[in-house]
């Protein structure tokens, strides 16, 4: 079945080009565009595509604001020019899978919203160790009840998410089945309150101090 995709950005000419790139990929299908932040939510309302690959700067609703939105909706990878710290930890704390910037190349874009429709997180290298710091500036939380509540299963996958394995590879370490993995992350991410991947990781670092 053919990855469904959204593409999400207010220039015409950028959605007509990524909507050709990602054509071009014999599991992809682009099921809409949109121009603003409030047409991506109601076309990924409509539409239930895996992926929305989402700009951050748009009229009526910013791309950070629909992504917050769309939580629980679609997956959503943000694709951006700009470069900038507010974008980045804004779009992953509003429950973003990925972060990417428009300097990518056509391959890595495919491969990007391929990783992310499998229930993965990505972000873009540029941006990686700027992440790094910010984890280890982050204090520990103080709800402990909230992981002491989680199986003993939960607890060994949310260590798996936090050592950056996909949903295959935790699979293959706990011995259990790929679709077994990823309803054990949803509950994660559930019963935590958090809202991707990146912010388990964030959250199990600091527990663990």
């Amino acid at each position: 079945m053919a990855i469904r995709v959204v593409v999400a950005d207010d220039h015409a000419a950028v959605r007509a080009g990524i909507a050709l790139i990602l054509g071009g990929a014999d599991d992809i299908e682009v099921v809409g565009e949109a121009a603003d932040g409030e047409e991506a939510v109601a076309l990924a309302r409509e539409k239930r595509p895996d992926v929305v690959l989402m700009d951050v700067r748009m009229p009526r609703l910013d791309g950070i604001s629909a992504t917050r939105e769309l939580a629980g909706v679609a997956d959503v990878l943000i694709l951006t020019t700009f470069d900038v710290d507010e974008y980045v930890f804004g779009a992953l704390r509003a429950g973003a899978a990925g972060f990417l910037l428009k300097n990518t190349d056509a391959e890595s874009l495919v491969e990007a919203v391929r990783v992310v429709a499998r229930g993965d997180g990505l972000i873009s290298p540029a941006v990686t160790r700027r992440l790094i710091s910010a984890f280890a500036e982050m204090p520990p939380p103080r709800d402990r009840q909230a992981v002491a509540g989680l199986t003993p299963r939960e607890r060994e996958v949310l260590a798996c998410v936090a050592r950056g394995l996909s949903n295959a590879e935790i699979a293959k370490e706990l011995d259990m089945a790929e679709a077994t993995t990823k309803t054990h992350v949803s509950r994660v991410l559930g019963k935590l309150g958090l809202k991707s991947r990146v912010q388990a990781a964030i959250y199990y670092s600091a527990y663990e101090e």
